[in-house]
């Protein structure tokens, strides 16, 4: 007999088209992001989240091994600071033991040590940021301009000499203040006032851009810093320090300005007067430092500001120091010992604005037969002591 053949029923299939497999697989997205949003609101409405950040914040900071130190930027050492701030107002060594109370207040008085010196320092203001250089070390440099032997000791003598006459002078200021560390420093003017008025009348000459890279390369064969210093004649900070901005934000370049030098307001050339300098420039010059720390994340920048009389600087009191900007008065007078002594007293002893400084010229001191320099001793015996030297 002929085999019969077996019915054979057909399994169904089903058969989903592309289309359907897409819009089942955004069905299934949408449902599984819906309930990871209304997850995350419940686990932030019930304070969840926070707690388990904070513990996995504690588990990372363990396994560094110091609590909070990957997310807490580092802080400014304010016990050491004002310890420091008072030793330079009263000629102590920032090792003496103070009284705990006055080591860590905020708010700085001269009034809780005794002393016979004038009740201005050190001045109550503002904070740096963490990375200041004062008034944990001293600022020693050399001033000038290379192309001129009369500005200063950095246009008489080759740079190797000049590298080994500055750290001879850094030297012999570590040992007359062992406790405070010393920077050696080149003070390059990089602006210069003219007796000519030049082609636009401004009675200044800025400097090329390959002679402030020398003083730059200079300084960091011996790991120091670089001033830009800015003789502005008839023309303003708002015009030069723009010519100087690619300088000024390398972390090693700081600032200083010459009043001296200043003559918008008289309208006089360079060396026929002196100029002056209001603090509204000066704050103006802090600002624009201000600015470029903030944008490149630099440790804060010293302003320096040049004076030897009462008129070269007006309203000393508005002056405002900054936590970006740390600003120093630099006595730069030339004279014998008595003289010197008697002008910081009366520029910057008297007209107290955050930190001071002192120059020192290496002929223009010793004019007189039988008068020699001051010696770094001498110098520490000012009140308050200078945290900036210039040698010219």
């Amino acid at each position: 007999m002929p085999r019969l053949a077996r019915s054979k029923k057909k399994k169904k299939h089903s058969k989903k088209t592309p289309s359907k497999v897409r819009f089942s697989f955004v069905i299934n997205f949408v449902m599984v992001v819906a309930a990871l949003l209304f997850g995350i609101f419940l686990l932030s409405y019930t304070g969840l989240i926070p707690s388990l950040y904070n513990q996995a914040q504690e588990l990372l900071s363990v396994s560094t091994g110091a609590k909070n130190e990957v997310l807490v930027p580092p802080q400014l050492d304010k016990v050491s600071y004002n310890k420091r701030m008072l030793a330079l107002a009263h000629r102590l060594s920032p090792i003496t033991e103070l009284p705990v109370d006055i080591i860590a207040t905020s708010t700085l008085r001269a009034e809780n040590i005794s002393s016979t010196t004038v009740r201005l320092w050190p001045v109550k203001t503002v904070y740096p940021n963490y990375g200041a250089i004062l008034p944990f070390n001293r600022v020693v440099s050399y001033y000038g301009n290379f192309y001129s032997k009369g500005m200063g000791v950095l246009g008489e003598y080759p740079p190797k000499e000049v590298l080994t006459k500055l750290m001879t002078a850094v030297d012999a200021w570590k040992k007359a203040d062992p406790s405070t560390p010393v920077i050696p420093a080149i003070d390059y003017i990089a602006v210069t006032a003219q007796r000519s008025s030049g082609k636009d009348g401004k009675y200044r000459l800025r400097m090329p851009d390959s002679q402030i890279e020398k003083a730059i390369h200079m300084v960091n064969e011996v790991n120091g810093l670089v001033f830009l210093d800015v003789q502005v004649g008839l023309s303003t900070l708002p015009q030069e320090l723009p010519y100087l901005r690619a300088f000024l934000k390398m972390p090693q370049v700081e600032l200083a300005i010459d009043p001296e030098f200043s003559m918008v307001k008289s309208g006089r050339a360079p060396g026929t007067v002196i100029g002056t300098f209001d603090a509204s420039n000066i704050n103006y010059a802090a600002q624009y430092l201000a600015e470029l720390v903030r944008e490149y994340h630099l440790p804060p920048k010293i302003l320096v500001v040049h004076r030897f009389t009462q008129d070269m600087v007006t309203n000393y009191q508005n002056i405002t120091p900054l936590p970006e900007v740390q600003i120093v008065m630099d006595m730069d007078g030339w004279g014998v010992p008595s003289h010197k002594k008697s002008t910081y007293r009366d520029v910057i002893t008297r007209k107290p604005v955050q930190f001071a400084g002192f120059k020192l010229f290496y002929k223009n001191d010793a004019r007189v037969s039988g008068v020699s320099i001051m010696t770094p001793n001498e110098v520490l015996m000012l009140t308050p002591q200078p945290s900036f030297i210039q040698y010219q």
